[in-house]
């Protein structure tokens, strides 16, 4: 990382071409780096099909770059002209439109093309190539965006042509029918198909299958990973410039697999002022994905919205934070949503740097603030990383099948985790990995939630690290459904049992406010959420349920194997209980509402984020210097709300 990036999102085609230089000086104003531009804007590049013209692009980029503001090019596959759908009709996705109808979209917003059409896939092709021959090499490009926001949306397209691809798949996957009937269970209500021609997608208010289900979304998601590396190989083709594809806040869509054949993870995201102080689990998620700091390609200056402003009023402070926070845990880059406020059409609600009179808002101050802030900060953000001994497992999968597979009622699996293990983490900054993520760096490993354990041939990898001296917190409610999403017959785990040296008793999936548990000392464990009560049989017993209704047997067991060890969660523990578990120091002692981060490298340091608008405080054990307060610090630090302190450790 050689550089620090703030910037927005800009839409010059919008507006008469002499307004550029005005807003390039509230660029610079409000102390920005780079714009990404592009994204929406097909039919000012190809107005008729074939008469392709990046012209007008150049001369923004130009202008952008003599004024030391740097390019983000936006492929615009996600909003083609509409000559594009008039010429090729069946381009337009077919959208679930009720229980057992469907409907071929219009023209009204934005991704609209079926990800299986010959023609888009062609069309996004082309106009990737063009726009890569013709701007691919100028001086000011730092990196492309694939697409926008790609997802399933409405849960993908239902045309004839996708349902056959679907079907394909499943037949690639399964050989025969007879192998799917019985991976599925079909025969339990009499379900069974006689031909995979007979399947059909899930339809939206529909109680379909919940394998089928799952296959659906992996089916859709499989098509849009295509989708970017399609256009993403047509750009390598005459540009060497990094490319990812903004990405939403969830991992519906895995992270890990679309970014196989990108080289930049790029996140868009809208918290709200009381969910700030959780967006460092998604830097922790993002930081780990690949060998490079992450971009933020998207998050609000004051407010978000479409029609109508949302997401409350948010107080002084939190843009700064908000664009400080990224980069302290390992980004380069925080651009924001948008530059201008469009001056017509959908989104007039949304807020950006600039309203569409090109005036600035109240809460635009704070990011030249924050571009100032880290410029200081410079030497340790780029001369360092975020890193950690301890990784929490996030994975695609589960999130997939806890939307469709809850097991217990109303579980939502990302804030569920957030809620029952990041939170408790918020002073040991840990990293969220997927199954797929090697394990080697890692002394402690929690894979709570976990319903599908052997994905990416986890099993005998983190057994393997295990025995090499690691220390795999697992439970509650892993390895509870195998590869299709069903149950396990043979026993409640696949492995779980065995390599835990365990005999799983009892289980409950019902909310459990009321358990009690006590440690072997006699202790009280603090345990909640979820029951699984367990008999040890090579195991030892570190805590046991008492006063309820599992009282006497095991809520949390230890193994010894090899090196490390396993120890196996029936329960959700407290933040007490977790950090015990773990017995790796914090990053250092400090007050609920701030967030830590460790940074290692050529230069070394510490960063305490305030963000949930309260006083706080961080207790350090040495001195550190402020490179902010340009002062020495040691022992308790206040910090007021919002505050960032970049500390960097002091040479002897």
């Amino acid at each position: 990382m050689k550089e620090l990036y703030i910037g927005a999102a800009y839409y010059p085609e919008l507006w008469d071409e002499s307004e550029i230089d005005r807003d390039i000086e509230q660029m610079k104003a409000h102390g920005m780096n780079v714009m990404r531009i592009g994204e929406f804007a097909w039919s000012k590049m190809e107005p008729r099909e074939g008469e392709i013209d990046m012209s007008f692009f150049r001369r923004v980029m130009d202008k952008l770059y003599e004024n030391g503001i740097y390019t983000i090019l936006c492929t615009p596959s996600c909003t083609p002209p509409r000559w594009l759908f008039e010429k090729y009709p069946d381009a337009l996705r077919v959208i679930c439109n009720g229980t057992y109808s469907f409907e071929r979209q219009v023209v009204h917003s934005r991704c609209h093309p079926c990800k299986t059409s010959p023609d888009v896939r062609e069309k996004n092709r082309i106009i990737a190539r063009e726009m890569a021959k013709a701007l691919g090499h100028h001086p000011g490009l730092i990196g492309w965006q694939i697409d926008n926001e790609l997802f399933t949306a409405w849960e993908g397209c239902f045309c004839d042509r996708c349902q056959a691809h679907f079907r394909e798949r499943l037949q690639k996957k399964f050989g025969t029918i007879e192998a799917l009937n019985d991976a599925w269970h079909m025969d339990r209500w009499s379900m069974e198909y006689d031909s995979f021609d007979k399947i059909t997608p899930p339809r939206c208010g529909r109680w379909d299958h919940p394998s089928l289900m799952i296959e659906w979304v992996q089916f859709q998601n499989e098509l849009l990973f295509s989708y970017a590396g399609d256009q993403a190989d047509s750009i390598r083709e005459y540009s060497d410039a990094p490319i990812g594809t903004d990405m939403m806040t969830n991992n519906l869509i895995s992270y890990e697999k679309m970014n196989k054949r990108l080289d930049i993870i790029q996140y868009n995201h809208y918290e709200s002022r009381e969910d700030l102080w959780k967006t460092p689990f998604a830097y922790g998620f993002l930081r780990a994905l690949k060998d490079r700091p992450f971009w933020v390609t998207e998050t609000m200056v004051g407010w978000n919205g479409s029609v109508g402003a949302w997401n409350g009023k948010r107080p002084e402070g939190t843009c700064y934070m908000n664009t400080v926070a990224p980069i302290a845990f390992g980004g380069e880059m925080n651009l924001y949503w948008l530059f201008r406020a469009h001056p017509a059409g959908h989104e007039l609600g949304h807020g950006a740097v600039l309203s569409s009179a090109g005036r600035p808002y109240r809460i635009s101050q704070e990011i030249k603030r924050a571009s100032d802030d880290l410029a200081r900060c410079a030497d340790l953000l780029t001369g360092s990383r975020a890193n950690s001994r301890i990784a929490v497992h996030y994975s695609s999968n589960s999130y997939n099948v806890f939307r469709f597979e809850p097991i217990r009622e109303n579980m939502d699996y990302r804030s569920t985790l957030i809620d029952k293990f990041y939170s408790k983490l918020r002073h040991h900054n840990p990293d969220l990995i997927d199954t797929g993520h090697s394990l080697d760096e890692y002394d402690v490993v929690i894979s709570p939630f976990l319903a599908y354990a052997q994905e990416n041939n986890l099993k005998e990898r983190i057994l393997a690290w295990v025995e090499n001296g690691g220390r795999w917190i697992v439970g509650p409610m892993t390895d509870i459904l195998d590869e299709n999403s069903v149950k396990h017959t043979a026993a409640p785990f696949s492995f779980l049992e065995e390599a835990a040296g365990v005999y799983t008793k009892y289980q409950n999936p019902l909310p459990c406010d009321d358990l009690a548990a006590k440690w072997a000392d006699g202790s009280s464990c603090g345990v909640s959420f979820y029951a699984d009560a367990f008999e040890a049989k090579d195991a030892e017993v570190l805590a046991t349920y008492t006063d309820c209704e599992f009282d006497g047997l095991a809520a949390i067991t230890r193994r010894k194997v090899g090196k490390g060890e396993i120890i196996l969660l029936g329960a959700v523990p407290d933040q007490e209980a977790l950090l015990r578990l773990i017995d790796i120091p914090a990053v250092a002692p400090a007050s609920e509402n701030v967030t830590l981060v460790r940074r290692h490298g050529e230069v070394n340091g510490l960063i305490a984020l305030e963000m949930e608008h309260k006083n706080g405080y961080v207790e350090l054990d040495k001195p550190y210097y402020d490179i902010l307060g340009e002062r020495v610090v040691s022992g308790r630090v206040e910090l007021k709300p919002y505050q960032a302190l970049f500390l960097k450790e002091i040479k002897e």
